[in-house]
């Protein structure tokens, strides 16, 4: 992966933080992470703050807070694609677009197969969010090029985070599907919206690609390819698992 820099200004909690520098950091911690909702206060995570406040939970303890609330799962997990759910953690935790495709099928086949939790701790407890933002710095965008940035990886960026008005929730499909399965670049066009809501995720269809299952007894090393509408995935890459076949691509078709 290219060296990528994480954009000026991060914001930090310390020691000597004021009241008011703390609710700025919450609220950033709400615009990264949520994508730039309008966050009602009835569903402020009231405990979470008041641990951040008090310095018993870290930032990084309250990134997972928010990742793992009702607010984060019903907007992204419930209602998006499954690609665009991965595309988004990775925006919103990592602050950089996936890289390829098998880092997409990794996610996803951990989200199936582990659990929604689990699947958002695998960022936030991964090295490079460690080493990136550490314990107390608000996750933000990785999109500022340098020296050893490819032009794929802003260009990735930019067609998920297209600036601060944006709205992750707005979108609900895949904007980097076809162009990570191909390793190609994105173009940069104008920004457009999907207003497809949860119904429209469920009527995508994937292609699994499977290698050594024992669905065609044998055939144990052959690949196998299944066509699968998206409200029946979980239950195909279930049956997949179940039967010890290693799942080599998920891609997103008409």
């Amino acid at each position: 992966m290219g060296s990528i820099v994480i954009n000026a200004n991060p914001v930090e909690l310390c020691a000597n933080s004021s009241s008011e520098d703390t609710q700025a950091l919450i609220r950033a911690v709400y615009k990264q992470v949520l994508g730039n909702p309008h966050v009602m206060e009835s569903e402020r995570l009231v405990k979470a703050e008041s641990q951040l406040c008090d310095r018993s939970m870290s930032v990084r303890e309250f990134v997972r807070a928010v990742g793992k609330s009702e607010f984060y799962r019903s907007r992204y997990f419930e209602s998006c694609a499954p690609y665009r759910f991965v595309e988004l953690n990775f925006m919103h935790f990592l602050g950089r677009p996936p890289q390829s495709q098998a880092e997409l099928s990794e996610h996803i086949v951990r989200c199936i197969a582990e659990g929604y939790d689990a699947e958002i701790d695998s960022y936030i407890d991964s090295d490079e969010y460690q080493s990136t933002f550490g314990e107390n710095f608000v996750p933000s965008s990785r999109s500022k090029t340098q020296a050893g940035q490819s032009q794929v990886t802003f260009n990735r960026m930019f067609a998920l985070d297209r600036g601060p008005s944006q709205i992750s929730s707005a979108v609900k499909s895949s904007q980097l599907i076809y162009e990570i399965a191909t390793n190609a670049s994105n173009k940069i066009a104008p920004a457009s919206v999907s207003l497809a809501g949860s119904g429209e995720a469920n009527k995508k269809r994937f292609k699994i690609v499977v290698q050594g299952s024992k669905f065609d007894t044998r055939r144990r090393v052959s690949m196998s390819t299944y066509l699968v509408a998206g409200d029946n995935m979980t239950s195909q890459i279930q049956r997949i698992n179940r039967t010890s076949g290693k799942i080599v691509s998920i891609t997103e078709v008409a």
